[in-house]
């Protein structure tokens, strides 16, 4: 491309498109993640919490969200000319846990999002990357007032393996999550290595 138009006699660039889930649990800030670095208007399927859905959603920690992801969240980044990035957020509550495998279709890695006041929340996530081998990063969201654990401790509390990279990152800073962002796709691209170098000796 020259100036924005393609070289003579040459076809426009056909991108690679890359897919990266935003898992996680209530409330951990998947929305705000995707939202804070995708470069169109995001997709978002948010609804009102009801008083009808008090007894299944568990707002403790998190008693001033109102709204909550019913489907999913998009959004998309353009890395090159020749490379774009979607960003699939899934619901977190259990009730709508069956909509991941249809998400999870064809995904490159994905991000984990972890709430240190509710880290038990994204077990589910961890597990479900874990046992259909989707190379992941956990991403320890950073809230105001949260307190703050080392890495290991973290680590040791979501029973994690040594490989999987595990950042403290703030899901409202685009450039803190363009770094996690990076990070899955390094990783996936060095989970695909080790298998081909598997596959071959």
């Amino acid at each position: 491309m020259i100036f924005g138009r393609s070289e003579r006699g040459k076809p426009p660039v056909e991108p690679v498109t890359l897919k990266i889930l935003v898992a996680g649990g209530f409330g951990v800030g998947k929305t705000t993640l995707v939202g804070a670095v995708s470069e169109i208007r995001p997709l978002r399927t948010e609804e009102l919490l009801t008083e009808a859905g008090r007894p299944v959603d568990d707002t403790s920690g998190v008693e001033a969200k109102s709204t909550t992801t019913v489907a999913m969240d998009f959004g998309r980044i353009t890395l090159r000319e020749d490379l774009v990035l979607y960003l699939f957020g899934t619901p977190g509550q259990e009730r709508f846990w069956f909509m991941w495998d249809e998400l999870s279709e064809g995904a490159l890695g994905a991000v984990v999002l972890a709430d240190t006041r509710r880290l038990e929340d994204c077990f589910a996530a961890v597990d479900y990357f874990e046992r259909r081998a989707i190379p992941f990063v956990v991403g320890v969201n950073c809230f105001e007032g949260s307190a703050r654990y080392p890495e290991d401790a973290v680590r040791r509390a979501l029973d994690l393996d040594e490989d999987v990279p595990l950042v403290l990152c703030d899901a409202r800073d685009r450039e803190s999550v363009k770094e996690v962002l990076v990070g899955v796709v390094q990783h996936a691209m060095t989970q695909a290595a080790r298998r081909r170098g598997a596959v071959t000796t």
